[in-house]
């Protein structure tokens, strides 16, 4: 569906795997911190695999963004160096070092998490563990916040120039990050209760999944208000935001997939196993299958946001030209 348009998946895949990593690096040091004392951080365990993930889809995704600016063509292998050769205030400028930074905190991140990392005692560690978890959240936050902005950036495109974007993908990537965090843990973690560090898995589990549930809530009310901002706004963002009731593939895709697959039915789900716990202090057991069945969705869904996202701002026309309510009279 995307041929012939100018950003296609390697772009779609940049937002959404920057993203993830974003927000399961911001998750993780969140946990951790939150834990108490980093030598003996009680959620230390869960953290881990936010950690340990984080870095591969912030690379991944750089390197499909660099694919997408032609740097893979031959002689122009190191094309993408240019974008370090300016510094201003433009967002593909801020947004390149914004990256770098990202990724050199969350391998290092990573690296601490390691067992018995080469190098470096045990005790630094996890001081290392703790600086580095404080540098994680503002820089997880900024990048998930940025690839709203990058979209934001282009006025000329009446579907993307909305100041809530930014907020949308911000929510969303806290949320994958959740849930990527917890499909991981579903996969490897063996779900025994035999020491106390597995009760603390538990209990993680529980704050991530009511967390993930409130995420979910905030990010059905930013895209209410992403869409009457629209409605409130005359000329091109109106009509270009009518592309998700209008278009026969746009708005399947935002309504039944992103909304209901990826949002309200996971929220459901986890609400129903957080409740007892939160009301009537029972265990908190969710089986594993429910959990890698709603992460699974949560992606899903917002892998599919970053995708109807970046294709209705290319189909919607410019700021300022007739707008064709059917949408995908290009393809």
């Amino acid at each position: 569906m995307t041929e012939g348009l100018t950003w296609g998946l390697p772009v779609i895949g940049y937002l959404f795997l920057a993203g993830v990593g974003a927000g399961a690096m911001t998750v993780s040091a969140s946990m951790f911190l939150r834990g108490g004392d980093y030598g003996n951080s009680m959620h230390v365990d869960t953290a881990r695999y936010g950690a340990l993930l984080a870095p591969f889809p912030i690379i991944i995704g750089s390197g499909l963004l660099v694919l997408e600016l032609g740097s893979f063509e031959v002689g122009n292998w190191f094309r993408f160096l240019n974008l370090y050769m300016v510094l201003n205030l433009s967002p593909m400028s801020i947004g390149t070092w914004l990256i770098t930074a990202t990724i050199g905190v969350s391998v290092v991140y990573a690296y601490t998490y390691l067992p018995n990392a080469p190098g470096i005692t045990t005790e630094q560690r996890y001081k290392l563990r703790n600086v580095f978890s404080w540098l994680a959240i503002p820089l997880g936050i900024s990048t998930a916040v940025y690839t709203g902005i990058l979209l934001g950036a282009m006025p000329s495109r009446p579907f993307w120039n909305s100041p809530i974007l930014a907020l949308l993908f911000l929510v969303s990537a806290l949320s994958t990050g959740i849930a990527a965090i917890l499909l991981l843990r579903a996969i490897f973690h063996s779900g025994e209760m035999e020491h106390e560090s597995e009760r603390h898995i538990v209990h993680s589990g529980y704050l991530l999944t009511a967390s993930d549930a409130m995420l979910i809530g905030f990010e059905l009310m930013v895209i209410f208000l992403f869409i009457m901002y629209a409605h409130l706004t005359v000329g091109d963002v109106r009509e270009a935001v009518s592309v998700l009731f209008t278009s026969t593939t746009l708005a399947p895709l935002f309504w039944f997939v992103i909304i209901v697959l990826g949002l309200i039915i996971p929220a459901l789900i986890e609400i129903y196993y957080v409740v007892p716990k939160l009301l009537r202090h029972r265990e908190f057991i969710v089986p594993r299958w429910v959990e890698i069945g709603v992460a699974i969705l949560v992606l899903v869904g917002g892998f599919t946001l970053r995708y109807v996202v970046v294709v209705a701002g290319q189909i919607t026309e410019p700021a300022g030209l007739h707008f064709f309510p059917t949408g995908l009279n290009f393809f």
